[in-house]
């Protein structure tokens, strides 16, 4: 049940452990954690420098841990404003990303209390229109929320070239 679940927004001091959890994430999808290293480093001062921005685009949602220092999961999502559409008359679109818990902490609702926050947060800024990729283990979870899936052509390009890393 998430109604006990104490849900807090996170700032700049979070930023570590919210990349700590995004490689428990990719650890679920991929099947390993990735190494640490430049891509790390870049994220955790994207968050420093994003996190604490009055009227931000990006917000995080996290449940502490119970018994020990850190986080035990969050949400993390960011909006954009795009053309509108009949579907998107605003078109303010949201994604979330980074959804993850501890493996200690699983099955006690942190993941859905955390986005629950998120998309409150969403709603208070107009955002109509909420994107996500879900893996098998969060797929009721988000389900759950009201999400649906979605069919199409669903691409990515990877464009060559250095990662740009002056935000360390």
């Amino acid at each position: 049940m998430t109604s006990d679940v104490v849900v807090r927004r996170a700032d700049a001091h979070d930023a570590e452990e919210l990349v700590r959890l995004r490689t428990v994430m990719m650890a679920a999808v991929d099947g390993a954690a990735p190494a640490l290293g430049e891509w790390s480093d870049v994220a955790v001062a994207s968050l420093r420098r994003r996190l604490p921005q009055a009227g931000a685009s990006m917000a995080a949602f996290v449940v502490d841990r119970p018994s020990a220092a850190g986080l035990a999961a969050c949400a993390v999502g960011v909006f954009e404003e795009r053309l509108g559409s009949p579907a998107n008359p605003n078109g303010l679109a949201g994604y979330v990303f980074n959804v993850a818990t501890d493996p200690d902490y699983r099955r006690r609702g942190f993941s859905t209390a955390c986005m629950r926050a998120l998309l409150d947060w969403f709603a208070a800024n107009d955002v109509a229109v909420v994107n996500l990729r879900a893996s098998d283990d969060g797929l009721p979870v988000y389900t759950r929320l009201g999400f649906e899936l979605q069919h199409g052509p669903a691409m990515r390009l990877k464009l060559q070239g250095p990662i740009r890393s002056s935000a360390v």
